[in-house]
């Protein structure tokens, strides 16, 4: 095997395992709010701040005190 394809299979496997790991990370936070959501003991309210702190701990978390979703 010459050593392009050895490069290319190991960048590969990592960026499947980067991958992995976001979508990880990603569903993890998702079911945060999803449970904050169907919380049936919380108020209307009471998920909304729920929202909120799972919102707080993520910026947190990442070091990022403002979030931002970048514009096409």
């Amino acid at each position: 095997m010459s050593a392009t394809a050895i490069d290319r299979d190991f960048i590969e496997a990592v960026a499947s395992e980067m991958a992995s790991g976001i979508q990880a990370a990603v569903d993890c936070w998702m079911s945060k709010v999803e449970a904050a959501f169907n919380n049936q003991h919380l108020t209307t309210l009471g998920r909304v701040q729920k929202i909120q702190d799972i919102l707080a701990e993520y910026r947190r978390v990442c070091g990022k005190p403002e979030l931002t979703c970048p514009r096409p």
